[in-house]
């Protein structure tokens, strides 16, 4: 069975749409993974402007390729939360990854966002 996520990042207005591989079990040993990659990269380079943009568009084309499986059409990007995102990942910009679980009231109402889930986990990373 599927489990779509979101992966939303502070300071950023795009939510990122996956509709399968969303369980935490799945996909937070490549999101960490992932993330600390970044970081170092960012910190190599001591790149610190556009962050939240380049996160973004990062987590688009490479972090894409290892939760599509080379089936790009279950990955979105848009404004809009969907109610069928059973878990949401919110980055920070304090480099901190948390795992939110969607209760009813986000399915109901996705506008809410992160105020209808219940957090689970958070993870520093870098």
């Amino acid at each position: 069975m599927p489990t779509p996520c979101h992966i939303v990042v502070e300071g950023n207005p795009a939510i990122v749409y996956a509709s399968r591989n969303g369980a935490p079990e799945k996909m937070l040993p490549i999101l960490e993974s992932f993330l600390e990659t970044f970081w170092q990269e960012r910190d190599a380079l001591g790149e610190t402007q556009d962050t939240p943009e380049c996160l973004v568009a990062q987590i688009v084309v490479r972090f894409g390729f290892e939760i599509c499986e080379d089936d790009f059409s279950n990955l979105k990007v848009g404004l809009k939360y969907d109610p069928g995102a059973a878990y949401l990942y919110f980055i920070s910009a304090e480099r901190r990854l948390s795992v939110w679980i969607a209760r009813d009231e986000y399915r109901s109402n996705p506008s809410l966002g992160l105020k209808a889930c219940d957090q689970m986990r958070t993870v520093s990373i870098g």
